[in-house]
């Protein structure tokens, strides 16, 4: 049950706060335009622009080619957290923030025609991107963690064919 909560909560919380966030900068920044270089100018700043491609701005106009791909991660994550309960809070909690940033991207690619970005480390002059981007990111850093450092099964010798 808790892992259900998990999965769910995470989800929806997300997926609104993602999409709230990204109605805020839309309504108070002009396309291109930021809060003055805020919260910590030249460093990380809120900035306004739409992406028509995929990760990191890549492959301009392919965009609309993701909602298949975002409904079945999705779909999928929901799935397998639905049917291995028993698993980590952890892996429920990365499924849940993988469905949740896939969901914010797809509702803006078919709402708007693009996704909304705001967030910018301007000191490395990393591609901006979104609250639904970042969910994919910890859920990818979550998992690498979780199976990289989980305890596996050993398989042990078999006496007939050795």
């Amino acid at each position: 049950m808790k892992s259900r909560l998990m999965f769910v909560g995470l989800f929806i919380g997300m997926v609104l706060l993602d999409q709230a966030v990204k109605a805020w900068v839309r309504d108070a920044i002009p396309v291109g335009g930021s809060f003055g270089g805020k919260p910590w100018p030249g460093v990380f700043e809120v900035t306004l622009t739409y992406n028509k491609g995929i990760a990191f701005g890549m492959f301009q106009g392919a965009g609309v080619f993701m909602a298949p791909i975002a409904i079945a991660m999705a779909v999928g994550a929901g799935y397998y957290s639905f049917k291995h309960a028993a698993e980590s809070l952890w892996l429920h909690s990365a499924l849940g923030l993988i469905a949740a940033g896939a969901v914010g991207n797809l509702i803006d690619r078919v709402w708007l025609g693009h996704v909304t970005d705001m967030l910018w480390f301007r000191a490395i002059d990393f591609p901006v991107f979104n609250i639904a981007d970042s969910c994919i990111t910890v859920a990818t850093v979550i998992l690498v963690v979780v199976t990289g450092f989980s305890p596996q099964v050993k398989k042990t010798a078999d006496p007939i064919t050795e």
